[in-house]
């Protein structure tokens, strides 16, 4: 007869997964205590469940650790040699300490409880404890600090919700093929990419689309509009701050931690934060406002600008130092009268996106009108179009110039070669100015079959 494998028999791995949450696969701990036996119990039992964990003899090894490495958690005790667990805790948050904290003692006064709340400990363990008590307070310990981190991402994504890009990056024409292919071959690596081109071309989509190939698609992506935040402010915001030791105020980079930001509108950032943001990028560790030590930092690094920075450079407005950081891989994202391919593809998407959120009926996209469409030069680009439906989805008509009363309508609009053809070889035509000779070279075939083509239009 077999055996049931109790959960305390499984391997450590798979229990630490089941039994206490995924949370502690990506943690990482510093046990902070005098005693060897304990020490040494805590990392056996952490160890096999979590990222990485590291031990301290003494508050002053702590401190020397903590200069190095951030971590998510600190278990802490709280008489050790020289000083108390809570009065060394206290001098970190003036310092600068980002940890969350589980204090263990084997003396539980109330006054003890009453400082270990006001010093911010998330949670206390009365010793001798089990494995299992500890491993429980650490899961949810970790689980509140990552359930805060997504209210707080939550809230500032809706506070952008008016620039904040959502969606795929569609289209199949040559120029967006060229953009996947370049964000598939720059997933993998940890270089920052600056992405460049007019607003509504999709840089932000492009930048999530990038961070979704990325071994960090599991972590955060934060998205941040450099002209939406007040220049007082966005150091604070992207940055942090302590004040007076005791309030905290996690930035935008710490809760991306091992995820990506992405800086938008970077030619908007002030120039202190300029200076900030290089030295970020340099050294890989940011010092929040009010603090006095540096943060590791684990993070990907994306920008996008509609503006000329080299022309900034040269005004004095961007520094020449930042700008030559985050220039590494330059990613232009093509402006939408350059793929006309995909406007079509683009219009069907949208209309049945915004038929169905709307709760109203999809207006008919007919030969006509997809041809209106496809032949607008769109200098709103993608976000001009997406506009475009979701208000003629509202209004129940297109504008007076985009409607057509065309008899093939639907799949059969979209997908019919003639038509396809059709929109492809006008698109051409307006391109070369109506020069049909030049349109002809640019397709590959004779001017007599442009001709040809034409004159059964009706053009």
């Amino acid at each position: 007869m077999t055996r049931k494998t109790p959960a305390q028999d499984k391997p450590a791995t798979q229990a630490g997964k089941d039994d206490y949450g995924e949370t502690l696969a990506a943690a990482s701990i510093l046990v902070v205590d005098d005693e060897p036996g304990m020490r040494n119990f805590l990392t056996k039992t952490l160890t096999p469940r979590c990222k990485r964990v590291e031990q301290a003899r003494s508050a002053a090894e702590a401190s020397d650790i903590l200069d190095r490495a951030h971590f998510d958690l600190v278990i802490l005790d709280n008489i050790m040699p020289g000083t108390t667990g809570l009065d060394w805790l206290g001098e970190q948050r003036r310092v600068g300490f980002f940890a969350e904290t589980i204090l263990i003692t084997a003396y539980a006064d109330l006054d003890t409880v009453i400082q270990a709340l006001r010093a911010g400990v998330a949670d206390f363990v009365l010793k001798p404890f089990r494995a299992n008590q500890i491993l429980n307070a650490v899961a949810r310990t970790l689980d509140r600090k990552y359930l805060r981190r997504e209210n707080y991402l939550l809230k500032h994504a809706l506070s952008e919700s008016g620039t904040t890009a959502r969606g795929r990056l569609m289209g199949k024409s040559p120029a967006i093929a060229e953009i996947r292919d370049m964000l598939n071959r720059v997933a993998p690596l940890p270089t920052s990419v600056l992405f460049t081109g007019a607003s509504g071309t999709g840089k932000e989509i492009a930048a999530r689309t990038l961070h979704g190939l990325s071994d960090r698609a599991e972590n955060p992506f934060v998205a941040v509009n450099c002209a939406t935040i007040s220049p007082d402010h966005i150091a604070e915001e992207l940055f942090g701050e302590i004040e007076g030791g005791e309030r905290r105020k996690d930035g935008l980079l710490l809760h991306a931690e091992g995820g990506t930001l992405f800086l938008d509108e970077i030619a908007q950032l002030p120039d202190q934060v300029q200076a900030t943001l290089l030295r970020v990028l340099e050294d890989h560790r940011i010092r929040p406002a009010g603090a006095e030590r540096e943060i590791p930092l684990n993070l990907r690094f994306l920008f996008a600008t509609n503006a000329d920075l080299e022309q900034a450079v040269a005004e004095g407005r961007f520094r020449a130092d930042l700008f030559h950081r985050i220039n590494v891989l330059n990613i232009a994202m093509p402006p939408l009268k350059d793929r006309s391919e995909d406007i079509v593809e683009l219009a069907a998407v949208f209309m049945s996106e915004f038929s169905r959120t709307l709760g109203l009926p999809a207006l008919d996209l007919n030969q006509e009108v997809l041809l209106k469409l496809s032949r607008y030069d769109w200098p709103g680009n993608v976000r001009e179009l997406r506009n475009l439906i979701e208000r003629s989805v509202i209004l129940g008509e297109f504008p007076t110039e985009f409607s057509g009363a065309g008899e093939v309508t639907g799949a059969e609009a979209i997908e019919t070669l003639e038509l396809v053809e059709q929109r492809h070889i006008l698109n051409v035509l307006d391109a070369c100015d109506g020069n049909r000779a030049e349109a002809a070279r640019r397709l590959g075939v004779s001017r007599k079959t442009v001709d040809r083509k034409c004159a059964a239009w009706g053009i």
